[in-house]
This record gives structure tokens, sequence and C-alpha cells, in this order.
């Protein structure tokens, strides 16, 4: 799911003040806090971006096989993303 630099800090946003308001949290800057957020959802956006990526390059060694295949591209590139990301310890 891609978030647009707007929605990336409406959530970050919304974060801080529930928890400010809700009291489990006391920030002295809440706009430092909100960036810092916003820092960590577009680093692990990036993660995914990053074996989106190297599922891309791994599905060209198997054009071959999708062609002799009943596999879709989509269904192939999910399978392998699967595998990737348990390989790699990522969490979708």
């Amino acid at each position: 799911m891609r978030l647009s630099p707007d929605e990336i800090q409406y959530i970050s946003r919304k974060i801080v003040k529930t928890l400010v308001a809700d009291e489990r949290i006391e920030v002295d800057d809440e706009d430092q806090v909100i960036e810092g957020i916003a820092r960590v959802i577009v680093e692990e956006l990036q993660v995914e971006d990053r074996l989106n990526e190297r599922v891309r390059e791994k599905l060209v060694e198997y054009a071959a096989e999708m062609n002799r295949s009943d596999i879709t591209y989509s269904e192939l590139f999910k399978k392998v993303k699967r595998e990737r990301a348990k390989q790699e310890g990522i969490i979708l």
C-alpha cells in the first residue's frame, strides 16, 4: 500500500495526538515526535519497496517457466515475495 507524504504526516500526527490525549505519552516537542514517526513509516515502506525490487529481479529468471506453466506473473510475484520476506525476516 502506497502512502502519500500528506497521508504519512496525517497518520503520524494522529498517533501523537491520540497518545498525548490518552495521557500515554508526554512530549516536549510534538512536531519533532511527529517527524520521527513519519520517518519510521517511510523507512518501513522503503523496506517493502526494496523487497519488491528484489522479487522483480528474481522473476526475470522465471520468465521461461511462467510461459510454460499456468501461473501468472502476479501469482508468482506474491509467492516469491512471501518466500523472500520469510528468508529475510521481513514481516508484511
